[in-house]
């Protein structure tokens, strides 16, 4: 049986270090959204966070919510569907040393490198969503709207979302304060059974244009 774990937010460092991989975790409290657009404005831009906003929340989800306005002004919200993690590992030690998050929820997890480099070392860990298909089981557990920032410059999905959140999961814990990680151990794995079977591959006769049987030769 997978171990549970309820955390409270912000999360202390104690709670932090109990979660290893594997285990499931739900989450109450206020949860934020930040992405590209935010870092980029923060980090890049010389935009300032919101005021107080690691005294409600250390958690980052990396996610496009589906959010409606209502006429009094509130939002419904509807799926909150995760966003590769990947895509933004060169924000990562820079916005974590800015915010201070210490739980970052995505999905595709993030290079090896960063879960021991730049993770593990300022407190960090990393949660994954549980399949796909998922935004809207998650989006059950987003009790309201706290505030939104940046959200006509930025639009729905790259503003900063405030969630107030109450049993909002389950994720799966990717990574710990060790910077052990399941995506990294599982892709070594793969990889190693991918090699043996290219070798008993022959040459691919016809090709598409840029398509090659060299697996270290990679456009990101």
């Amino acid at each position: 049986m997978l171990e549970e774990h309820h955390v409270d937010l912000p999360a202390d460092p104690e709670s932090v270090s109990r979660l290893k991989p594997g285990s499931v975790v739900y989450l109450n409290g206020i949860v934020y959204t930040a992405r590209e657009r935010v870092y980029d404005f923060i980090l890049n831009r010389g935009g300032e966070l919101p005021a107080g906003l690691a005294d409600v929340s250390n958690v980052n989800f990396h996610c496009s919510p589906a959010a409606a306005a209502r006429d009094d002004g509130s939002f419904h919200i509807g799926g909150v569907t995760a966003t590769a993690s990947f895509r933004f590992s060169r924000y990562m030690a820079d916005w974590l040393d800015r915010s201070g998050a210490r739980i970052l929820i995505g999905k595709g997890g993030m290079p090896a490198d960063d879960y021991r480099n730049i993770l593990a070392p300022r407190g960090t860990v990393y949660l994954t969503t549980v399949g796909y298909g998922t935004g809207a089981l998650l989006g059950r557990g987003v009790r309201g709207v706290e505030t939104v920032y940046w959200l006509r410059e930025f639009g729905i999905a790259q503003a900063m979302w405030l969630f107030r959140v109450r049993d909002f999961g389950p994720f799966l814990v990717d990574s710990d304060l060790e910077g052990n990680s399941l995506f990294a151990e599982q892709g070594e794995l793969v990889n190693r059974n991918l090699d043996r079977i290219y070798r008993g591959l022959r040459k691919p006769t016809l090709l598409r244009y840029g398509e090659t049987d060299d697996r270290t030769d990679e456009l990101i």
